[in-house]
């Protein structure tokens, strides 16, 4: 399988400044490392269970920048940050490479929250406000790869939810760009996250 050079911008371990370095991520070794990944991220990165992401088509810079805070503990799960613990970064860009070049399989919108997910999605909420997600992750919820905001088209809602949860109650604690998210959060009432988490469920 084609090797696909990846411009990243990581986070070390020992210094939390960013710098650029090129790597090259190779799919098939991702793959080849994805056995444990795949019980829960499914083979193709469309996970198994609606609380665990979808990896397949995601970023492969989000996907290293995750992977590097769960490393380093500025991001902390239970689950994940034992198994990145012990990654090279290496093994993160050739996991990367795989999953981003999955296809996902895109989820749907509850009819009932169709209108109000959109409403908050596209033009957020002016009087507490809440901004736009069109802004930041675009029309189809494909994100900016080079700004690392995530793709959230068809991203699981009940993940996407509980995020959205930890960002407001600071069980997440973001770092450069997604410090935004946290001040979002922290605006959106249990409603409107679990209707704007449901129409990027669908949102393609």
């Amino acid at each position: 399988m084609k090797k696909l050079t990846l411009a990243l911008s990581i986070l070390t371990l020992s210094n939390p400044a960013v710098y650029a370095t090129d790597l090259t991520g190779d799919a098939a070794a991702g793959k080849a490392k994805s056995a444990l990944c795949a019980a829960c991220h499914g083979a193709d990165g469309n996970s198994l269970n609606p609380l665990w992401p979808n990896l397949a088509g995601q970023h492969a810079s989000y996907i290293v920048q995750q992977l590097k805070g769960l490393q380093s503990e500025a991001r902390t799960d239970a689950t994940m940050s034992p198994m990145a613990a012990p990654l090279t970064e290496q093994d993160m860009v050739d996991l990367a490479a795989h999953f981003s070049s999955q296809t996902k399989k895109m989820g749907e919108t509850d009819p009932e929250l169709l209108a109000q997910g959109e409403k908050i999605y596209r033009g957020g909420n002016k009087e507490t406000g809440v901004a736009a997600c069109i802004a930041c992750h675009g029309p189809q919820g494909n994100g900016n790869p080079a700004a690392k905001y995530p793709s959230v088209g068809g991203q699981n809602a009940l993940y996407t939810k509980k995020q959205l949860m930890d960002y407001k109650s600071e069980v997440r604690k973001p770092e450069g760009n997604a410090i935004m998210m946290r001040d979002i959060a922290f605006k959106m009432s249990d409603e409107e996250m679990q209707a704007v988490t449901n129409y990027m469920q669908g949102l393609h």
